[in-house]
């Protein structure tokens, strides 16, 4: 069984990962887009959203900061461990904060708004109820066991397994001893690294970079007298009977 949920779970998942993207952009290039609501209701967006975005980059950043980089790295450029477990910590409780804040404002847009609510599909609660899901597994590791609780070094034994997996080497051994909320959490995130592709969370790969570098959009006055306006449908047919 510890085979089958770390080493060949993660690899399915990342297979239809791949494949879910591939399928995706091939058959529903109109649907690869964010669906956005904003037009229906703005008042609760203009927070909640950037909350959630804001919260979202932090947390990824700080699980990419924890399972990538190896501590011996850290050790190297002279961050103490007591160190970089305190702001590790805090700054993922407070990133954290900002993401539970920015989700329950946007769920709780899509429930109190009538418009909002005819144009959530069935796979937006599925997405909803997963991300809720990891984010509650995430606050738990951060905020019950490292912040208030005994503790727990991800470092030495989700961290390896995690690069053990892009390295074809994982090593199921290491997941067996770590806490039950860091095992679900692993679990959790893997697959919705399968859901992903399937869901509006695809828009993330079609961020506008190309504006940071495009060309200025230069408007000018209008030279010359202004021209007549053209008549309207109405007075073109009635024109056309009258002839």
């Amino acid at each position: 069984m510890n085979t089958v949920i770390w080493i060949a779970l993660p690899y399915l998942c990342l297979v239809v990962f791949v494949g879910g993207h591939i399928w995706r952009w091939r058959h529903d290039q109109f649907g690869w887009t964010t669906h956005t609501s904003q037009l229906l209701e703005n008042r609760i967006l203009r927070l909640g959203s950037p909350l959630f975005h804001l919260g979202a980059f932090g947390a990824i950043g700080g699980h990419a900061m924890g399972l990538l980089v190896p501590a011996s790295v850290t050790a190297w450029l002279g961050v103490p461990e007591h160190l970089y477990h305190l702001v590790a910590v805090w700054a993922g409780t407070v990133t954290g904060v900002m993401l539970v804040a920015g989700f329950v404002l946007l769920v709780a847009r899509r429930v109190v708004n009538r418009r909002v609510r005819r144009k959530t599909t069935p796979m937006d609660r599925v997405l909803y109820a997963a991300l809720a899901v990891m984010i509650g597994l995430g606050m738990a590791a951060t905020v019950v066991v490292n912040l208030f609780g005994p503790g727990y070094d991800y470092r030495e034994t989700v961290a390896v397994w995690f690069r053990g997996v892009f390295l074809f080497s994982p090593r199921s051994d290491l997941m067996t001893g770590a806490p039950l909320v860091y095992q679900l959490h692993a679990v959790g995130g893997f697959l919705l690294l399968a859901l992903w592709p399937f869901t509006r969370l695809v828009h993330v790969w079609s961020a506008p970079l190309a504006y940071l570098w495009r060309p200025y959009v230069v408007y000018r006055t209008r030279q010359g007298p202004v021209p007549p306006a053209q008549p309207s449908p109405a007075a073109v047919r009635k024109r056309g009977i009258s002839a």
